[in-house]
């Protein structure tokens, strides 16, 4: 969300910067435009408001000098003012939502240096802050090979008899899954470990948010207007709820119209949960097996940070969701999306992509995003800073996948199949599994 008042002293700035998204079509000058019919509504508000006070008093003074006609004319022209202004105040509420409307649908704007591009192919190798492609690779386990042609995900899980589609579809319809068995002990191991990765070693707050919420969260995190078709709703009362995108949206909304103190920053928080998305713009995209689910657990991490700490923040959380996916052993690449794939709410995004042998290709299994102060202006989140007496400031907000855990399954029993069928426990994951080494196999 834009500060008008910013966008008027910073005109030319905003248009070339919106110029660089996707689908970037808003212009300074129609939401001046917008501005400039609200400010001259309420100069004639203020001046017929003005108007009203003083003839008011000049009513009271003909009336001390007993001069009756002048009080009825004064009075006369009081009532007039008194139609005109409920009028120019439903005038002045009009024109705020309309520009409120046009400003909520403009996407953040990018960093200078983000790579400018159409599309994911446009996107560009990222090896950290200071790192190179060699550092990159010590860091990251190397592709697995395999004596034998590698199965995709749900050839595994099928075979396993662990992986049901067709119960889910006569349950749910399409994009849903049933796992049972070791399977889905393997799934709950994941969530589990990514928990316990990023509350003991990374300093994240474990939180259990609700899992349906308001709109008014949804557009503070952005999902509305714009995504409004990717979501689940139900009827609340007489208004509606609901169902969770991404753990993003409660957690973040815990700042919601607040006035944190900068000693409480940054505040790191995680959330194991169920992600509930209609795939409203995805049709025939990744049909078969779980990489495109309308229901899927996820470890989301939310960041609430100051607006000098942000971008560092940034890398750190960068390195935790790269975290679990280097103690699992999978191996993957960082990508800098470009100007026309980052999310609308984000200022920069990562994303992990996990190396898939039997896709034999790189999937996101995580994006890690900065939103700079775009989603504290939507839910007037702020801080005071310490030792100041200025008026409190916008937080800086971030998020990212700590990571999808369907997609780590999936990356697991791809990376981890073995020729007989079965597939290898990862180290990590074997305290979470009874000490088992492997799964499956008939």
């Amino acid at each position: 969300m834009f500060d008008i008042k910013w966008i008027r002293a910073n005109a030319e700035a905003f248009d070339a910067a919106v110029s660089r998204r996707k689908g970037g079509s808003a212009s300074a000058s129609e939401l001046l435009a917008i501005d400039d019919r609200r400010r001259e509504i309420i100069q004639r508000l203020n001046e017929a408001q003005e108007q009203r006070n003083a003839l008011s008093k000049q009513i009271g003074q003909a009336k001390a000098q007993k001069d009756e006609a002048k009080a009825q004319a004064l009075m006369a022209e009081v009532a007039q003012l008194k139609e005109f202004i409920p009028q120019g105040e439903a005038d002045e509420r009009a024109v705020e939502r309309e520009l409120h409307d046009a400003l909520a649908v403009i996407p953040n704007l990018v960093f200078d240096d983000v790579p400018d591009g159409a599309d994911e192919t446009d996107n560009v190798e990222y090896f950290g802050a200071n790192g190179t492609a060699e550092t990159a690779a010590r860091q990251r386990a190397p592709k697995p090979s395999f004596s034998f042609t590698p199965k995709e995900h749900y050839e595994v899980g099928v075979a396993a008899r662990d992986m049901d589609f067709e119960a889910a579809a006569k349950l749910s319809g399409s994009r849903f899954v049933v796992l049972k068995g070791q399977i889905a002990r393997l799934e709950r191991a994941l969530g589990q470990f990514m928990l316990d990765l990023h509350t003991t070693q990374h300093g994240y707050i474990e939180v259990q948010p609700p899992l349906l919420v308001r709109d008014e969260a949804l557009f503070g995190t952005n999902q509305l207007p714009k995504f409004e078709d990717d979501l689940f709703f139900t009827p609340h009362g007489d208004s509606r709820l609901a169902l969770i995108p991404t753990a993003e949206v409660p957690l973040t909304n815990l700042v919601r119209e607040a006035i944190l103190s900068e000693d409480e920053l940054p505040l790191r928080m995680t959330a194991l949960t169920p992600c509930f998305r209609s795939e409203a713009g995805s049709a025939g995209r990744d049909t078969r097996g779980m990489l495109r689910q309308h229901q899927f657990n996820k470890v989301e991490m939310v960041s609430i940070t100051t607006p000098e700490t942000s971008i560092e923040e940034h890398e750190r959380m960068l390195g935790c969701a790269e975290a679990v996916l280097q103690k699992l052993g999978l191996h993957y690449r960082v990508m800098d999306l470009c100007t026309g794939d980052v999310g609308f709410g984000a200022k920069r995004t990562y994303d992990l992509e996990v190396w898939l042998p039997g896709q034999n290709a790189y999937r996101e299994i995580s994006s890690v995003s900065v939103c700079g102060d775009f989603q504290a202006r939507r839910m007037d989140a702020r801080y005071r800073p310490a030792g100041e007496k200025q008026a409190p400031r916008f937080v800086h907000t971030l998020n990212g996948s700590g990571t999808a855990v369907g997609r780590c399954l999936i990356a697991v029993l791809e990376n981890y199949q073995q020729e007989d069928g079965t597939v290898r426990v990862p180290d990590v994951l074997q305290p979470y599994m009874g000490g088992l080494t492997a799964i499956g196999g008939q």
